[in-house]
């Protein structure tokens, strides 16, 4: 016969039991929800990203440095003559003409020196009358020894003398004339007069050259720049490896002014040249172009940014600036690969063009770059749709929204996998231009 003992369950342990029980019970209920969500996450459609197609092309390097505008050609009006300024012949500030009448300075004591100068003239062109007709008297009588040798060279001399002095008196004549001149002073060249510089009554020196006026000719100007001496050799040096390319612009390379609003003039400059030795004291090359100004709107000294392409790239890649992650181990973009899988990649800038980015290897052509919808890649190597990109919203949300491709749009969003390094999208003005490197990639 089999006995069983019965031990008796404590409370303790009774609660115990129970509450393992519901803990797996709700394990358990757990697990099948996320069995429920991963395959709801499999069913779910691949996320929609905005790409740009890689298209190469040769792209100019623009390059903008700052300058100072100097007028074409400058003047300082300065006294010739000493004495009094009785008039002032111009309007302050106006245009005025080549030999126009500036100022007045009392002629009086060069009008009196002037005429003493012609009674000296005139009394000299005497004497020579009596000296020419004695030497010509002289001469039969001489051969015929009327009169000796020696009288007839005093007349030849004194003939020779007279006529010497009418030399002088010419002379004295023609200063005493250009003096009276210098009293009326006139306008060097043409161009634009500032302010008079003295007042009527105010005695001028011709031994100090006393500063009158100063004219300006700013119809066309010159712009003067400055680009530091390693940017040039490394421009040269690239040039020389052939990684880049010569300006093959026609004439001279085009240059463009940038007013201190940041306004583009509306008529380009030229380039004028590229001095050939750098200043010891800022380690920059001085250039100089050459810009028209029909509207007077560039001054001489004023401040202006000057853009200009001094090279070019071939087979380069003009990217949206947002769709490039720049961290401290280089530049990268997200490429869609193979099956649609996002991939990173990393690439070379070359440079900044308005808002986009000229890369220059690192990508082939008809590779689709991810522009936009970064924060919808949740999952890393997960399958992705790629729609073509259009200046900050893909063809698919335009199409939804009803709005027209040319129209302005919304700045592309900053998060997503790509906002740790990444250059923040350009703002919502800047959409068209980088809508347009899309539309040509």
């Amino acid at each position: 016969m089999i006995r069983c003992d019965v031990f008796p369950v404590s409370a303790a342990r009774r609660l115990g039991l129970a509450a393992g029980f519901a803990l797996t019970a709700l394990l358990g209920a757990c697990g099948a929800r996320d069995d429920a969500a991963s395959a709801a996450r499999a069913k779910a459609p691949p996320p929609e990203v905005g790409v740009v197609t890689v298209a190469p092309q040769t792209v100019a390097l623009q390059t903008e440095l700052p300058g100072r505008v100097e007028a074409v050609r400058v003047a300082q009006v300065r006294a010739r003559v000493n004495g009094v300024v009785q008039k002032r012949l111009f309007e302050e500030g106006s245009e005025v003409k080549a030999g126009q009448a500036l100022f007045q300075i009392d002629p009086a004591p060069y009008q009196a020196a002037f005429d003493s100068a012609r009674a000296t003239l005139a009394r000299a062109e005497a004497n020579l009358t009596q000296a020419a007709a004695q030497a010509k008297r002289f001469k039969p009588l001489v051969q015929a020894n009327a009169v000796s040798q020696q009288e007839y060279v005093n007349a030849v001399a004194a003939q020779k003398q007279a006529e010497a002095d009418v030399a002088a008196g010419k002379a004295a004549v023609q200063t005493a004339r250009i003096n009276l001149g210098y009293a009326t002073v006139n306008a060097p060249i043409a161009g634009r007069i500032g302010r008079a510089l003295v007042t009527e009554g105010a005695l001028v020196s011709a031994v100090e050259a006393t500063q009158l006026a100063t004219i300006q000719q700013v119809r066309t100007v010159y712009v003067n720049f400055t680009q530091s001496a390693g940017e040039v050799l490394r421009l040269r040096k690239a040039l020389a490896a052939d990684k880049i390319e010569r300006s093959d612009a026609p004439g001279a390379i085009p240059v463009r002014v940038v007013l201190e609003d940041g306004t583009e003039m509306t008529q380009p400059g030229e380039l004028l040249f590229t001095d050939l030795s750098v200043d010891p004291s800022s380690g920059q090359v001085t250039l100089r172009a050459r810009v028209p100004n029909p509207g007077g709107l560039l001054l001489p000294g004023q401040y202006v940014r000057v853009r200009l392409s001094q090279a070019e790239v071939p087979d380069a890649v003009l990217l949206p600036q947002q769709a490039v992650t720049r961290t401290a181990q280089g530049d990268s973009v997200t490429v869609v690969g193979a099956d649609n899988k996002p991939v990173k990649r990393k690439v070379q800038i070359r440079s900044s063009l308005g808002t986009q980015w000229v890369v220059q290897s690192g990508l082939e052509a008809g590779e689709q770059v991810v522009v936009d919808g970064f924060q919808k890649m949740m999952v890393p190597g997960a399958p992705v749709r790629p729609v073509p990109w259009q200046g900050g919203q893909t063809v698919a949300a335009a199409g939804n929204a009803g709005a027209s491709a040319s129209q302005p749009a919304p700045a592309a969003p900053s998060g997503g996998p790509a906002a740790s390094g990444s250059v923040a999208a350009p703002p919502a003005a800047s959409a068209p231009a980088a809508s347009a490197a899309g539309s040509r990639s």
